[in-house]
């Protein structure tokens, strides 16, 4: 064997590796409990010894944690601090925080910022309305894109072709049981991708209505949606003047990330 090929070796398997820590990684937040060991390299579908020596290795980073007495681990507290140092460096999170506050407080509903978490739609920060009773999700929950308003946005910079072969056919079936037909999904899309805004009555649950309106990043693809999920009623009695202050604030937030207001009048925005 070469010394190229031996080169090559090694740092495929390392690849593996890295591949694999981050499955692990993965399993356990999608999961939001702690596993065993052996549990965790079931569901990747990795070897045993593999899972184990990872595991090992990122207990001694920090990275992961053990949870319980019984071997049990789970995401450890490394990954809160990254998780903060990120916030501060990555400009949309970091600036959005003033603009859900502010949703929050101008339309008493709760505000979301909703992201792509790869095939899936994801809340990635939350302001609760103020309200008797609680409208809220679970922050970093991963939901078929099909399920959202948000969703219609998140892919509008894609072909119809990239669409249906980037959401999981398994997605198209809704919460109640019934099937989206991909073709009505794609024209939902069209026209979101036309009125950079979309809304709708949940298909989670049978009283909140979903407004979302994109939030674009230097260029024409959607990489985040500003949202406010109200209670149908108010929605209804409150369209206008919720769309106005979501699509504004979407805008606006555009701007500070680096689309510039020109940018958006050609596009078409209200």
């Amino acid at each position: 064997m070469t010394a190229d090929a031996v080169t090559d070796f090694y740092t495929g398997r390392r690849m593996r590796g890295l591949d694999r820590a981050v499955e692990i990684l993965d399993y356990l937040r999608r999961k939001r409990r702690p596993a065993r060991p052996n549990e965790i390299a079931i569901g990747i579908k990795a070897p045993k010894s593999t899972t184990y020596e990872l595991i090992n290795l990122l207990i001694k980073a920090g990275i992961v944690e053990y949870a319980d007495k019984e071997g049990r681990v789970f995401l450890g507290r490394k990954l809160y601090f990254l998780g903060l140092a990120y916030q501060t460096q990555f400009d949309l999170t970091r600036e959005c925080k003033a603009f859900l506050d502010h949703l929050a407080e101008a339309t008493h509903e709760t505000s979301q910022l909703c992201m792509l978490d790869g095939n899936k739609y994801t809340v990635a920060m939350m302001r609760e309305g103020v309200r008797p009773f609680r409208i809220s999700s679970d922050v970093g929950e991963r939901i078929p894109i099909t399920w959202t308003a948000s969703g219609r946005l998140l892919v509008s910079h894609m072909s119809d072709e990239e669409i249906l072969a980037f959401i999981p056919d398994e997605d198209f079936t809704l919460p109640n049981g019934s099937r989206l037909t991909p073709e009505k999904f794609l024209a939902d899309v069209a026209r979101a991708r036309t009125a950079r805004f979309y809304s709708f009555d949940s298909l989670a649950d049978n009283f909140t209505h979903c407004f979302a309106a994109p939030v674009y990043q230097e260029g024409e693809i959607c990489v985040a949606t500003l949202c406010l999920i109200a209670p149908r009623e108010d929605a209804a009695r409150n369209y206008e003047r919720y769309r106005a202050a979501l699509t504004q604030s979407a805008r606006e937030l555009s701007e500070k990330l680096g689309l510039t207001p020109l940018k958006f009048s050609k596009s078409g925005v209200a």
